[in-house]
């Protein structure tokens, strides 16, 4: 069993920047590098979305919407994925869910609640 714990969210003004972290410990056999790892958020009312992912191999995907503003990052050696979110707007307002995925087996955080507000 893998346990993600993921950092503080906050609020944060429009324009503003912050960053999320997301530490993994646990599991058995496969180590942290093996993972794809992706953060998801899921807004009131609506279905939960993928962010971002990256993959054992460094590959990284974005959701349009923040494409060129969030970018997704992982230190292995740290057993840890981050998301830089830079010009954040109203509507990344959301729980951030952090994910970890090998195969069919996946893994997910408690959340962190990310709000964009003046």
């Amino acid at each position: 069993q893998v346990q993600l714990v993921e950092s503080a969210g906050g609020l944060v003004q429009p324009g503003g920047s912050l960053r999320l972290s997301c530490a993994a410990s646990g599991g058995s056999g496969n180590i942290f590098s093996s993972y794809t790892m992706g953060w998801y958020r899921q807004a009131p009312g609506k279905q939960r979305e993928l962010v971002a992912h990256i993959t054992s191999g460094g590959s990284t995907r974005y959701t349009d919407s923040v494409k060129g503003r969030f970018t997704i990052s992982r230190d292995n050696a740290k057993n840890t994925v981050y998301l830089q979110m830079n010009s954040l707007k109203p509507e990344d307002t959301a729980v951030y869910y952090c994910n970890a995925r090998i195969v069919i087996t996946e893994y997910w955080g408690q959340g962190t609640q990310v709000t964009v507000s003046s």
